[in-house]
């Protein structure tokens, strides 16, 4: 199941209807700055690194080594659901590959972030993600959640934190750097982090061997994607992008699972768009209609509570994420936000500098420049909560959908009218593996 746009697309409703079908749900890339909401029961979960079939019984949750973990965010996770009545234990397993953000991490976030391009902020939610993946991929001041229980551990972090410390310092300048130099105490940071260790160890397993295990035994597996497509570190709006493979080419590297065991992906979409942060948004709404989309949307960001650019469906960067992921078919979200608009607009084409175009441009200059070229429909004006079938639905919410359908060139097969589980019109009742 992958996000088609900049996230925010109600993934984690979607995921937890699935998770009926399936014996494992899986998250396979990104952080705690990923959030994730599921209305069910009159009861409001919000999950950031906990896989969202954690809410069904009887079903194996992992987490694997392409994610990046905060050890004090997933234990508040694991311990807020336990106060609630959810079972967390032996059905989360976590990767002893999965690297682990340290509070060096957030600093360097706190100080890097700014001015990606002409005073325009990429957007970074201050958790150390990105300088976890930077340091994953530099190897060597890299720290995985198995190398926590190694002889060698403090040694470690005494050695990162002396060389991560002259970084900051340098970074810093002039700014203040007490509180800074007060977090990279290496003897506090390695006890606290040992206890963290400990407290996870029942859950720390090679979820790799695992999953290969699961598939080859023919268990029913679905993996969960965070952010959205458009978000990519390879293929989305670089550099106003996160820091991992968030299209559906990234559940083979985050995973470690071939493609070849992937016989259906789910593109979700919201019913108009939504951005957080900086970088281009052609559709985007900065006036009262943008206004209603957000309220009427809740358009608030689940971990930071930002408030997000809302705009247009667009159809053209929507086809793109859909081919670049596999998608087979589509769930469209938040239908019912739609429904007090006397007419609805989708972008079709972009004109780039006199010239209309259909294909999504490679470089973010280019979109900036990008102008949507607008196709209206009429709206319902009727509300459509209550409908549970898609013949029940107004005939203009139904040609709205066809249209998304047709441009993007999948069908939509489930259709989201409000927030709670029941609120969703299924047409699609399938087994086995499906991302």
């Amino acid at each position: 199941m992958i996000g088609l746009q900049w996230g925010d697309e109600a993934k984690g409703k979607i995921v937890d209807l699935l998770t009926e079908c399936h014996d494992v749900v899986v998250r396979y890339q990104g952080g705690a700055n990923a959030g994730h909401t599921v209305v069910t029961g009159g009861q409001t979960y919000k999950l950031s690194l906990i896989p969202s079939g954690i809410l069904r019984s009887g079903v194996q949750c992992v987490v694997t080594g392409g994610v990046v973990l905060n050890p004090p965010s997933i234990l508040g996770e694991i311990d807020g659901l336990r106060s609630r009545g959810v079972e967390v234990g032996g059905n989360l397993l976590i990767s002893d590959r999965a690297h682990v953000i340290f509070p060096w991490h957030m600093v360097e976030d706190r100080l890097t972030e700014g001015a990606a391009r002409n005073g325009e902020a990429i957007g970074t939610t201050m958790r150390g993600i990105g300088p976890c993946y930077r340091d994953k991929v530099g190897r060597a001041n890299a720290i995985r959640l198995g190398d926590l229980y190694r002889a060698d551990f403090r040694e470690r972090v005494e050695r990162i934190v002396a060389h991560k410390s002259r970084i900051i310092a340098a970074i810093a300048g002039d700014q203040p750097t007490g509180q800074d130099a007060d977090r990279l105490d290496a003897a506090t940071i390695a006890a606290d982090y040992e206890q963290y260790a400990e407290r996870l160890r029942p859950h720390v397993a090679d979820t790799t061997t695992y999953l290969l295990d699961t598939l080859e035994a023919g268990r029913r597996v679905l993996f969960e994607g965070a952010q959205g497509a458009l978000l990519d570190i390879d293929h989305g709006t670089f550099p106003y992008v996160t820091s991992s493979n968030s299209s559906g080419v990234g559940i083979s590297s985050g995973a470690g699972v071939p493609g070849r065991y992937l016989n259906r992906i789910i593109g979700v979409v919201k019913a108009y768009g939504t951005r957080v942060g900086g970088g281009p948004f052609p559709t985007e709404q900065d006036n009262d209609l943008g206004q209603h989309l957000r309220d009427r949307g809740n358009e608030y960001g689940t971990v930071t509570r930002r408030p997000r650019r809302c705009g247009w469906f667009d159809a053209v960067a929507a086809r793109y994420t859909a081919r670049l992921s596999g998608v087979d078919t589509l769930a469209v979200m938040l239908l019912d936000v739609l429904s007090e608009l006397a007419e609805i607009k989708i972008c079709t084409a972009y004109e780039i500098d006199g010239r209309r175009v259909t294909v999504f441009p490679s470089q973010v200059d280019d979109l900036r420049r990008a102008r949507p070229v607008y196709e209206t429909l009429p709206g319902w004006r009727q509300e459509i909560s209550h409908v549970r079938a898609l013949s029940d639905l107004p005939p203009n919410a139904r040609r709205y959908l066809d249209r998304l359908s047709q441009i993007i060139g999948r069908p939509v097969e489930i259709v989201s009218i409000g927030a709670d589980r029941e609120q969703t019109i299924q047409a699609i009742h399938d087994s086995g593996v499906d991302e």
